[in-house]
């Protein structure tokens, strides 16, 4: 019993073993890209792969280690609506155009496909290739004429596929089909260059018809010609015998070159007529392509002239406000220079006036106090300086001549020349003088003593 019940045991794990394994094979459709990503080893170069691609057959997918999705192989088809697209010659043209695109199957394409698109909705792989879409289109097209890309429509697509298919390669998608539905461009230049073709084929085609007709005309003549020589001779053949009918086939033979020479005129004036017509609508035809040509020409130098113009004004406005930022920031630094140095002036002045209060106090401290002391203190320093003053009051005046008529007859012992001098000095002011101008009051020691000829002034009073 025992021994049945390690059978049933045994049967048992091998089967959930087996149904392991076979859940973990993964067999790909054939519209789908199998993607084995986690631990995958190393690819064909010897560096680590980041993924395994597998298109068509299966593989078996380690637990734990490695895990898979799918890549979804449907086409997608895009549209794209480019408008103003500068071409080769500065104008600009509207190409609709709708791709195809998918995923590549190429071993290089399906690696990057995996690992740039794994896991992205179709919307968001479509959103990524519009934007190359639109970008390599926008390319193809400012390098080609506008002749060039409505004539030689292969050669347009040719370019478009080998730009669009080398960039969409790089995020492992390919160009399936490209369709372009109709060009046109803002200034009407193709549809002048129709209009010219048109022109052209209808003035071939009424040249041909002209042709035509004259050679029917002059093939007409010519069997008329033919009837008329064979009926003469008959006549002739038939009047040899008949001397009687002479005059008859005589009026008869003027009438009929009178009737012939009539139609002959009506057939020329008719092929002149049928000429004269032709060449009107020819010309006619020439004068509208021509016309078309001149719009063609001015739509081309108007959108030479004008976009350049709008580029230079453009450039301009540019350059104007770089000036004037250059300008406000010189202007700011220059402010900031005076900011700073009256700044520092101030700083200075008010460093002098608090080391010169300082400097007070102290003598104020220095005089115990007693301001009188401390301007006396002042005075006394200053006072070399204050004499010096007074003696280059009179020390500057340049006298070039002075004559004085000394009769001898002075006052208290003195001259004419001692009192001209004597009062040039007491011009100066004397130094109370000046401490009284200054609001101060000068010590009385250094006033002196009143001078003996003020007093005699005193009594005339």
């Amino acid at each position: 019993m025992n021994q049945l019940y390690l059978i049933l045991i045994i049967v048992a794990v091998v089967f959930v073993t087996l149904a392991a394994i076979l859940k973990r094979y993964r067999r790909c459709p054939s519209d789908k890209i199998l993607v084995i990503y986690g631990k995958t080893g190393k690819n064909a170069t010897g560096s680590i792969s980041s993924a395994r691609c597998i298109h068509g057959g299966a593989a078996f997918i380690w637990p734990v280690f490695q895990d898979y999705a799918f890549l979804d192989l449907k086409p997608i088809s895009i549209e794209c609506n480019l408008t103003n697209a500068l071409s080769k010659q500065n104008i600009r043209v509207d190409v609709p155009c709708r791709f195809t695109v998918g995923i590549s199957t190429e071993p290089e394409n399906m690696t990057n496909a995996a690992e740039r698109l794994l896991g992205l909705s179709v919307d968001s792989i479509q959103n990524i290739a519009t934007d190359i879409l639109f970008g390599q289109l926008r390319l193809v097209i400012a390098t080609m004429d506008i002749e060039e890309i409505n004539a030689d429509r292969d050669k347009f697509l040719a370019n478009v596929s080998t730009n669009v298919e080398a960039e969409l390669r790089k995020i492992g998608l390919k160009l399936i089909n490209v369709n372009v539905t109709d060009i046109r461009d803002e200034s009407g230049y193709i549809e002048a260059l129709g209009k010219e073709a048109a022109a052209k084929a209808i003035n071939d085609a009424k040249k041909s018809v002209a042709e035509q007709n004259r050679y029917g005309e002059t093939g007409k003549a010519m069997a008329d010609k033919d009837t008329r020589i064979n009926v003469a001779a008959a006549d002739a053949d038939a009047v040899k015998g008949e001397n009687s009918a002479k005059i008859e086939i005589a009026n008869s033979d003027a009438l009929r070159r009178q009737k012939t020479a009539e139609a002959d005129r009506v057939a020329v004036a008719a092929e002149k007529v049928q000429a004269a017509k032709a060449l009107e609508e020819a010309y006619q035809s020439e004068r509208d392509a021509e016309l078309a040509r001149a719009e063609r020409e001015q739509a081309t130098q108007k959108a030479n002239i004008v976009v350049a113009a709008e580029i230079d004004k453009q450039k301009k406005i540019i350059e104007a406000e770089a000036e004037a930022e250059q300008i406000r920031r010189k202007a700011k630094g220059e402010a900031d220079a005076i900011f700073a140095k009256m700044d520092a002036q101030a700083k200075g002045m008010l460093e002098i006036l608090t080391k010169q209060a300082d400097g007070f106090k102290n003598l104020v401290g220095a005089a115990e106090g007693d301001a009188q002391k401390a301007v006396m203190m002042m005075i006394a320093d200053k006072l070399p300086e204050l004499v010096k003053t007074q003696v280059e009051a009179v020390k500057g005046i340049n006298i070039d001549k002075v004559t004085v008529w000394d009769t001898g007859n002075g006052t208290d012992g003195k001259t004419a020349t001692s009192n001209f001098i004597s009062g040039m000095m007491k011009s100066v002011p004397p130094l109370d003088e000046l401490f009284k101008m200054a609001g101060m009051e000068l010590p009385s020691y250094l006033k002196g003593k009143p001078q003996p000829e003020d007093q005699p002034a005193e009594e005339e009073k």
